[in-house]
């Protein structure tokens, strides 16, 4: 039994430090596929053409070009038959690219038609790249402080589960918006600070945090979840109704919906759609779109996706006349309300507070 307990430790062990270890570095895709495009470095840096293994000292910083193809990269005059890697001299520089700052490594790897930017860096600094853009850097700190826990989980975990072979996540929607740590607002600084190292687990297990911009007064199971576990399962908010996010009418464009139409194969004019199914809240899970043909109930959150999510701003909708949709909230429903986390924040609670009531059942750990 006492080396059961002695195997276990040592496991309990590892885990911990390769948690540890995955919090070290991010790997982020920031430009995907481009033929050519301007770089600037603030100062003195370092390239390494790393098939060839030579290493190249750029004493003077500022702007240069970079180019590539399947096969060879070139960043001003230095051509490299793989990836070239970018290493800043000062801890205070920074690469600019399209208007955006990073501080980190940078990868510059030959792609189909040109080359990916990946960055490499901190998750600590990652996430300060990450805050300003998913959560205004002016709101409470507590609601600040409340987003980096989630980020910071969420991040970890699409590390856990990497799919991806060159790089951790993408720098948009797809991911988290990030827009480089070059530039770091105070209060961005001490909520990623207040809270380093604290993520959110759910059965001793780490899982994706999601999060939304309004949830029109109650969460709900993420759409494209099967089965979701109970951080996930839906709360009710109450402290989101004050936004300008919270209530919405759009027109949807015929255009828009003949191209879900004919993507979803149904055939015939488009007629009408209502909803057919309900989550508990109110939120729709299910749409009946009606043509001169035919009738087939599709999924809310797809039809709200092709056919435009800034448009179609949730699923939560209150009246359908024709092709134009009244509802309520800003995004899937699904994960955290960053409005009613902000609302919170404003009525005294504390990050901790805020976690609980959007993530039930989750319990929050530092690694």
């Amino acid at each position: 039994m006492k080396y059961f307990l002695k195997f276990l430790c040592l496991f309990a062990l590892l885990l911990c430090f390769n948690l540890k270890a995955a919090a070290k570095d991010v790997k982020i895709l920031i430009a995907e596929n481009k033929p050519s495009f301007s770089l600037e470095a603030s100062g003195k840096f370092k390239i390494t053409d790393v098939s060839a293994g030579k290493k190249y000292v750029i004493k003077k910083g500022g702007k240069f070009n970079v180019a590539g193809n399947k096969k060879q990269v070139q960043a001003g005059s230095v051509k490299a038959d793989g990836d070239l890697i970018l290493e800043l001299s000062s801890k205070d520089g920074f690469f600019t690219l399209n208007g955006n700052k990073y501080n980190g490594k940078l990868i510059l790897k030959p792609a189909s038609n040109g080359v990916n930017v990946i960055e490499q860096t901190d998750l600590e600094n990652y996430l300060l790249g990450v805050l300003p853009y998913e959560m205004s850097h002016s709101w409470p700190q507590e609601a600040l402080k409340a987003q980096a826990v989630a980020a910071r989980t969420y991040t970890l975990k699409s590390i856990e589960d990497k799919k991806i072979e060159d790089f951790d996540l993408y720098s948009d929607v797809r991911s988290q918006m990030y827009k480089g740590a070059g530039t770091v607002y105070d209060s961005v600084k001490q909520a990623v600070k207040q809270t380093k190292g604290q993520v959110l687990m759910y059965d001793g297990k780490l899982f994706y945090t999601y999060y939304h911009a309004n949830c029109g007064g109650h969460t709900d199971p993420m759409p494209w979840l099967k089965d979701a576990i109970k951080p996930l399962s839906g709360a009710k908010c109450g402290y989101c109704s004050k936004s300008a996010s919270a209530n919405w009418k759009a027109e949807i464009p015929l255009d828009s919906i003949n191209k879900f139409l004919k993507k979803n194969k149904i055939n015939g004019t488009f007629k009408s759609v209502s909803i057919a199914q309900k989550e508990s809240s109110g939120r729709a899970k299910t749409l009946t779109v009606k043509t001169n043909k035919t009738k087939k109930t599709v999924s809310c959150n797809d039809f709200r996706v092709a056919v435009g999510s800034t448009k179609m701003k949730s699923c939560f909708i209150t009246k359908i006349s024709g092709r134009t949709f009244t509802g309520k909230g800003y995004g899937h429903g699904g994960g955290m309300c960053q409005d009613g986390a902000k609302g919170m924040a404003e009525a005294g609670k504390d990050y901790k507070e805020i976690l609980e009531r959007y993530y039930p059942s989750a319990k929050l750990k530092e690694i």
